[in-house]
């Protein structure tokens, strides 16, 4: 049986994949602080068909060797946390990161999930949250009695507000910590925004925002997605032509084969 046909099958089973990556990177373009993903690929196992050194007589040696690849597989989908564009909201509890860091959640579990995505609303207890209800880690909580105009956020990521007139002295309701990785790129993706700790992301390294190579948070700005739009719908062309020519390279090993069938008739 020809090989080209289970080494192409493969070509095509990993743009396949590849494919399902840009997808998802094109959905999540509006999607508040999201990471775009790439699927990174690698070859398989070599048959040696004639090793390097091999004799060619009894006094020389051939140069190379023959071996034959037998096609490739996906190896990650690694996400890439280039810094995303900032948007002004004016709002607030609108918070970007400028530079390294991850915003803390606890989740419904109890465990902590991690945040690039910082639109952030109050509950009925006036505690800051994700807009799954998730409190933000440590728990800040705005009183019912504070002016909401007063409200401002400190790029060491110190809330405060004022309860009653302009030349009343501020109060702050907590403070902002952030968390950075030695990996990022081996946080584990959950869903809704969010990212978990895991054996290849390291511990988290929390702190002050602004400080020990930390960024700062800047209020009344969101960091969008930082999909290039452009950029994939390239990488989907590349993908769907490479996924093309794996299905002709099949459809040619099955006319060679069929060639060979016909042979005896």
């Amino acid at each position: 049986m020809s090989r080209a046909l289970y080494i192409a099958a493969t070509g095509m089973k990993a743009q396949q994949i590849n494919l399902d990556v840009i997808s998802n990177n094109l959905a999540n373009v509006n999607t508040t602080g999201f990471k775009r993903g790439r699927a990174d690929f690698e070859d398989l196992l070599y048959q040696t068909l004639r090793p390097v050194g091999a004799s060619a007589t009894a006094n020389t040696e051939v140069p190379t060797g023959i071996y034959l690849g037998l096609g490739s597989r996906p190896v990650s989908t690694s996400k890439i946390f280039d810094q995303g564009s900032a948007k002004f909201t004016d709002n607030w509890n609108d918070i970007a990161i400028e530079g390294e860091g991850f915003f803390q959640i606890e989740t419904p579990d109890g465990a902590t999930a991690y945040t690039r995505a910082g639109a952030f609303q109050l509950n009925s207890q006036g505690t800051l949250t994700t807009p799954n209800g998730d409190p933000v880690t440590p728990t800040i909580t705005i009183p019912p009695n504070a002016i909401k105009e007063s409200i401002s956020v400190g790029q060491d990521g110190t809330i405060t507000y004022r309860v009653g007139g302009a030349a009343a002295t501020p109060a702050t309701a907590g403070q902002l910590q952030l968390a950075q990785f030695v990996n990022p790129a081996g946080l584990e993706a959950i869903g809704s925004n969010l990212f978990a700790e895991s054996a290849t992301s390291g511990p988290p390294q929390v702190g002050v925002p602004g400080q020990n190579g930390l960024g700062k948070t800047v209020g009344g700005t969101l960091e969008i997605s930082n999909v290039n739009m452009v950029d994939e719908l390239v990488n989907m062309i590349v993908g769907q032509r490479a996924y093309e020519i794996n299905s002709k390279a099949i459809g040619t090993a099955d006319q060679m084969l069929e060639t060979a069938v016909n042979v005896k008739r």
